[in-house]
């Protein structure tokens, strides 16, 4: 069973198994990143963070972008600081909000990434991409360095190469992506869907709340020094081993059978 609804600019299913999907909708713009699209994205995410029964959210595209950002025919017809400081402000929230969700985030990236578009495929917490994908932090080009781009560009790949695609610019294709930490996986086109299918369902067949813990979990040591993050991951990992999910998955690894998870 699926239920769906479409917006103008973002069209949102979900299933009977708890997968959102969101699709930006705005092929003739390449799905830029203006403050209508960001509006409906921030509803749908907070939508999601109210669903106890949501397991995964997958942000896909239509048309032959991804997303190509922020829409600089927008952004120059409206010079005033206010209006900037406005849209990056909903812009960064949005991103926030991907982190800060306790379900999975994965991209499904058919096609160009680009500025903020980049952004949002480096702030999902995984990101499965078609071979003929692009990626790049291409503002340098037109005198505006890819700054809020950069805050989980430096947290996907190594700081050089990502100083490299700051300061030039310049594509990576898709193997580089991968190659540099930026996405998952890499298939063809026509296997896009299928792979994005396969590390749903990987997920699926595990326990919410244990995926919840750890999603929070490993983002949250990362800006940690190494005493307090250690402590903090003793924490959670005694918190999560006293739920009942994983008391029933020692019981199953000591009686050599599945566990019996109850899902929400």
């Amino acid at each position: 069973m699926t239920s769906s609804s479409t917006d103008s600019l973002l069209q949102v299913a979900r299933d009977a198994r708890g997968v959102v999907t969101l699709t930006l909708n705005d092929p003739s713009r390449f799905n830029a990143l203006g403050t209508e699209m960001l509006a409906a994205l921030q509803q749908a995410l907070d939508g999601v963070a109210r669903d106890d029964t949501a397991r995964v959210v997958v942000l896909a595209a239509a048309g032959k972008a991804f997303c190509a950002g922020h829409n600089l025919k927008d952004m120059a017809a409206n010079p005033e600081l206010a209006y900037y400081q406005q849209l990056f402000a909903q812009c960064s929230r949005v991103m926030l909000s991907i982190h800060k969700l306790s379900v999975p985030v994965i991209a499904r990236v058919h096609g160009m990434a680009t500025a903020a578009g980049c952004q949002l495929v480096a702030q999902c917490d995984l990101a499965v991409a078609a071979d003929t994908a692009t990626f790049a932090t291409s503002g340098i080009h037109y005198g505006l360095f890819c700054a809020t781009p950069s805050v989980p560009l430096v947290r996907n790949v190594p700081a050089k190469r990502a100083m490299e695609m700051l300061l030039t610019g310049d594509f990576i294709d898709a193997a580089t992506a991968r190659e540099e930490g930026l996405v998952n996986r890499v298939v063809p086109a026509a296997a896009l869907d299928a792979e994005v299918e396969a590390l749903v369902q990987s997920i699926l067949q595990k326990p919410r709340v244990a995926v919840a813990m750890g999603k929070a979990l490993v983002y949250q040591q990362r800006e940690l020094g190494l005493d307090a993050a250690y402590q903090l991951a003793g924490q959670t990992m005694a918190a999560n081993m006293v739920h009942e999910t994983a008391q029933e998955g020692a019981r199953a690894f000591a009686e050599k059978r599945r566990p019996a998870w109850k899902q929400p």
